[in-house]
């Protein structure tokens, strides 16, 4: 079968290629430094292999700019996150000189950065590294100097963010690894990790690597023994393998399949995707992959060429992550898909999830009953899952959003009968002992105060997020006909308004989520620590985002954010929330103050649906404004282009919406409309249809739309439906230098 595919994948590259590739337009570099943190290497849509340098043990990607030193080439990596590493399993490095030690940093001389295509010329010894990649195989190509040794190291027992202290939180702790030297051409192993950012169980990373040119010497390592074993079983010390080819040799091509099952596995996933390919030809592949990827949005052909990168390089990073893992779960067997690396849904429900309902809701349904085979297996959907365990809760259940997200949207192929009961379960289940894993943390209080009390770990943020997933339990229950459920929930949503302090003041703005004990108190200072003489506390604004350096940055009342965001942050009734801040007039010289004085975080997800805000009081030109200004501000085709973590996608994805001048609402069947930074923007859709997004006399001079047709037709809304949008068709916009009578509605 792989031989009647492959032609066919390179004839259509070779059309793209003829016609211009889209893939050209991705710069793997931008949002590589500064808070991006985004992955460097080459890979494919979701794949489960991500190989690329790992320079030090410290960095979450693996990779640093130089001249940090790189310990070698790691087979799995995340993307974008920040808090402790995850993965940065099995290692590779090829070096110079005896078989007689397991360290061999190198410094870089250089280095390409491109889809698909990494490489580097090592400063020293100048061998030079190319890297490329299938979905589960990674694919080396050495060139070794002539007259160097040429030698290469397979390390089991290396991973990120490994830590002196024991069970250090959020570092990730070595369990075990094994190697065995097969034949002249073939290693094998495993290694076992466990910890990260998630603080999850065990994972194993099995591999089998091959290389096209026979070892003239071996040598494997335990712990600090090297010797000329050919094996290194488990016993709870780090191992590897040391490999010296003919002198003759020039080049070296090695292929690592990677498995979470077996090493059979890892060979089986070798010789389905790479055995018999050579470096280009896989290269090529995976080009065409992401290509057909990128067709899914076209923009204008005028569109400046650094919009174009910044739009898919976006685009890019989007689908990166969560790996498709269907057939390498080692926990369960079922013939629904399996995802893994949701790290974490508290990013991604926003933005990215609402994007996969668009352009591709055949991989968004498998993620979503992916999601609901979790819950029936593991006990609860997660919030955020990486190493086959979940772990760990951000805020609410925000599985809950994203299934909801998609009911409402009528995205085929899900079960929501059973999703429904999955949400209905983490809504009603207290997690037990380890609420940081998975679940609804503080429940009991939740359900009997209508409010998390202070005192329980971001007690703020928990009540004002479970209220959003109250709502989403309410709609996938209405569209099931499930009244009674929904009536219960959709009460339910407007816990965060048990929390609302009214008479508080600050800055201009009235009302404010604020903390509460669980007597009903209200706290302007709240404590910390535990001691019961001193009885130490802190005061508490809506400006606070961290406590003082002693207090804990994991348990505050609000998690990653102030009560300034927060309070803004009800994306499920902003009807109510405008009524709490004193009515349309008030609300708007709020969120004046939110941006003016920066109060408005803009590397972080709490505030993305803020800047549209003022499309709830008929102001879609000043979310328009806002927007733009963000963009320009914060974003660009830079390696520091990205304003914070990407969050797996997530900071990417938002700056997809808002080029094209819509964004979603999570959990809701609809897109806000605003001034595009495209002139026009077309979704490539299932069976073949598009819709296009046209800003007609958009310059910069002509920033405000002052009407819209739908098809043709006038269309008075600042809001588009999502059934319009999937039917195909086009939204014209007008764009003029003022804003004029358009809209006369939200929705």
């Amino acid at each position: 079968m792989r031989h009647i595919i492959l032609p066919i994948l390179l004839l259509l590259l070779s059309v793209s290629a003829s016609a211009g590739r889209l893939t050209d337009y991705i710069d793997p570099r931008i949002g590589s430094e500064g808070l991006g943190r985004v992955f460097i290497g080459p890979c494919t849509p979701f794949g489960m292999v991500r190989p690329s340098p790992d320079c030090t043990p410290s960095p979450n990607s693996g990779w640093l700019p130089m001249p940090e030193r790189v310990d070698g080439f790691g087979q799995v990596h995340v993307s974008g996150t920040g808090g402790g590493p995850k993965y940065g399993n099995i290692l590779i490095q090829p070096f110079s000189g005896a078989l007689d030690r397991t360290e061999f940093f190198a410094l870089r001389e250089s280095e390409t950065i491109l889809p698909a295509y990494y490489s580097t010329t090592f400063a020293g010894n100048g061998i030079k590294t190319e890297i490329t990649a299938s979905d589960r195989t990674s694919a080396y190509r050495f060139t070794y100097p002539g007259d160097s040794d040429k030698c290469l190291k397979i390390d089991a027992g290396f991973f990120l963010g490994e830590s002196p202290v024991p069970d250090a939180r959020e570092a990730q702790q070595f369990v075990g690894s094994e190697i065995q030297i097969l034949s002249d051409t073939e290693v094998a192993g495993y290694s076992r990790i466990r910890g990260g950012w998630n603080n999850g169980r065990a994972y194993t990373v099995y591999f089998y690597a091959k290389s096209d040119v026979p070892f003239a010497g071996t040598a494997t390592w335990k712990g600090s023994d090297i010797g000329s074993a050919t094996s290194r079983f488990d016993s709870g010390e780090k191992t590897g393998a040391l490999v010296r080819f003919p002198q003759q040799t020039d080049t070296v091509n090695l292929r690592v399949g990677i498995s979470f099952i077996s090493p059979l596995k890892a060979k089986y996933n070798y010789e389905l995707e790479s055995e018999g390919k050579a470096f280009d030809e896989i290269r090529e592949e995976s080009l065409a992959k992401w290509e057909e990827e990128m067709r899914k949005i076209e923009v204008h052909p005028d569109t400046p060429e650094r919009e174009k990168r910044m739009l898919y390089t976006a685009l890019y990073h989007t689908m990166l992550m969560p790996s498709d893992r269907t057939g390498e779960n080692p926990l369960w067997t079922d013939p629904v898909p399996y995802y893994d690396d949701f790290y974490a849904l508290w990013d991604t429900y926003r933005t990215s999830m609402p994007l996969f309902a668009i352009i591709a809701p055949d991989r968004l349904a498998g993620m979503v009953n992916s999601l609901v085979n979790i819950g029936k297996r593991d006990g609860f959907m997660p919030d955020a899952r990486s190493g086959n365990a979940n772990g760990r809760t951000q805020g609410g259940s925000n599985a809950d959003v994203v299934i909801a997200d998609a009911c409402v949207k009528e995205i085929p192929g899900v079960d929501y009968k059973a999703a429904l009961q999955a949400m209905i379960h983490d809504a009603t289940t207290p997690p037990g002992g380890n609420e940081e894993a998975e679940g609804r943390g503080g429940l009991r209080e939740y359900l009997s105060l209508g409010y998390i009390p202070h005192g329980i770990a971001r007690a703020g943020n928990r009540t004002v997020e479970y209220s959003l997933c109250d709502f989403a339990i309410a709609q996938v229950a209405r569209k099931l006909g499930k009244d009674k459920i929904a009536e219960r929930y959709m009460k339910q949503s407007e816990s965060w308004k048990n929390l609302w302090r009214d008479d508080y003041e600050h800055d201009g703005a009235r009302g404010f989520i604020m903390p509460r004990d669980a007597e009903g108190n209200w706290l302007d200072s709240v404590p910390f620590g535990h001691s019961e003489r001193q009885h130490p506390t802190f005061l508490y604004t809506p400006l606070t985002f961290e406590g003082p350096w002693y207090t804990p940055w994991w348990d505050m009342f609000f998690y990653e954010a102030s009560s300034w965001e927060y309070s803004l942050s009800i994306p499920h009734d902003v009807p109510g929330l405008i009524e709490k801040c004193g009515g349309p007039e008030a609300f708007e010289k709020r969120l004046d103050t939110f941006f003016g004085k920066d109060y408005f975080n803009v590397n972080n997800e709490p505030s993305f649906l803020s800047p549209c805000l003022y499309h709830w009081i008929g102001r879609p030109d000043r979310s328009g404004e806002t927007i733009l200004s963000i963009i320009e501000k914060n974003y660009s085709d830079t390696p520091e282009g990205l304003p914070g973590n990407d969050d797996s996608g997530a900071m990417s994805s938002w700056l997809i919406f808002n080029m094209a001048g819509i964004y979603p609402n999570a959990g809701h069947d609809y897109y806000l409309i605003h001034t595009p930074v495209l002139k026009s923007t077309t979704f490539r859709l299932p069976d073949g249809k598009a819709f296009t997004i046209t800003a007609e006399g958009l310059s910069d001079e002509n920033r405000h739309i002052v009407g819209a047709y739908l098809n043709g037709k006038p269309y008075p809304h600042s809001t588009l439906r999502h059934s319009d949008l999937a039917a195909g068709g086009e939204l014209r916009l007008v764009m003029a230098p003022a804003p004029g009578a358009w809209p006369s509605s939200l929705q």
